[in-house]
């Protein structure tokens, strides 16, 4: 098996299998779902939590909870996208969200594999958690935190999207500021990403302060919570905000997710092997 999983090629094509095959056991499980479970979004739900399963079951298999890590791009543009084809219409706010997030994804899964090694290496938050706690515990915590609660997370904010797919509407001056703010976000995740993967090539160990970093210790994860503002922005543009508020759950959710748990992680790694983290912790703020 290393010799496969240690190759960058062949792990590619291993999770390209095991994402599309993901993809069918989701769709397969949302189409077997028709006949006791009426209402569509309920139906669309748990076939993603089924594929999530599915994803997690093959994390177990090759050792390697990173086998989850192109989850978090991939699915939203593949499944906003059957959704579409299932029960949406064409009309200029569901295009207008569908670019936005696909060209999102895109960037987002260009950056994975950009870093991506093979699945003989796992991330390194991965690698706390296992080394930390009891096996029994890690898989607990591998399951439900590192798996579940992303996907439930990630489907929370793609609800204003969903809904946006099966009305028609027509988009408005609201509707292309939430464009703006979720091409914006995709750009600035771009600028932010490059700048950092350049900087770490020459100054290996050293922490980035040049360009966004310059102003923010965490402009990449900005953008990420933007990109779903900017969905729920568009979603509101159509909808009277009293009879949908609820639907900010989603984008609170994400915002909480990177707020209180992938930052303090990630600053908890950087003041420990970064000298000087410290003071660039004071000076500059958590965004820009």
């Amino acid at each position: 098996m290393s010799a496969v999983t240690s190759s960058r090629s062949k792990s590619f094509i291993i999770l390209t299998i095991i994402y599309i095959a993901a993809t069918l056991v989701g769709w397969g499980t949302y189409k077997a779902l028709m006949g006791c479970v009426p209402d569509m979004l309920w139906r669309l739900f748990i076939a993603d939590v089924i594929a999530t399963v599915f994803t997690w079951f093959w994390g177990l298999v090759f050792k390697n909870v990173s086998v989850y890590d192109p989850y978090w791009s991939v699915l939203p543009p593949v499944l906003m996208t059957l959704w579409y084809f299932q029960i949406g219409t064409a009309n200029p706010a569901t295009c207008l969200m569908l670019t936005a997030v696909w060209l999102w994804g895109i960037r987002l899964t260009a950056n994975w594999a950009y870093t991506f090694r093979n699945l003989d290496t796992e991330d390194w938050r991965y690698k706390k958690y296992r080394t930390e706690q009891k096996p029994f515990i890690f898989q607990i915590i591998n399951f439900f935190g590192l798996n579940m609660v992303p996907t439930i997370v990630v489907f929370l904010a793609m609800m204003p999207g969903l809904h946006l797919i099966d009305h028609i509407y027509e988009a408005n001056l609201l509707t292309g500021l939430g464009f703006v703010i979720s091409i914006g976000a995709m750009l600035l995740q771009l600028v932010a990403d490059t700048q950092k993967h350049r900087f770490s090539k020459t100054h290996r160990g050293e922490i980035c302060k040049v360009g966004l970093w310059k102003h923010g210790r965490h402009p990449n994860y900005l953008g990420e919570i933007m990109m779903w503002w900017g969905v729920w922005v568009m979603f509101i543009s159509v909808n009277h905000f009293t009879s949908s508020i609820w639907y900010i759950v989603g984008p609170v959710a994400m915002t909480c997710l990177f707020l209180f748990i992938s930052i303090p992680l990630m600053e908890g790694r950087q003041l420990k092997n970064k000298p000087g983290y410290a003071d660039y912790r004071k000076e500059t703020r958590i965004f820009i």
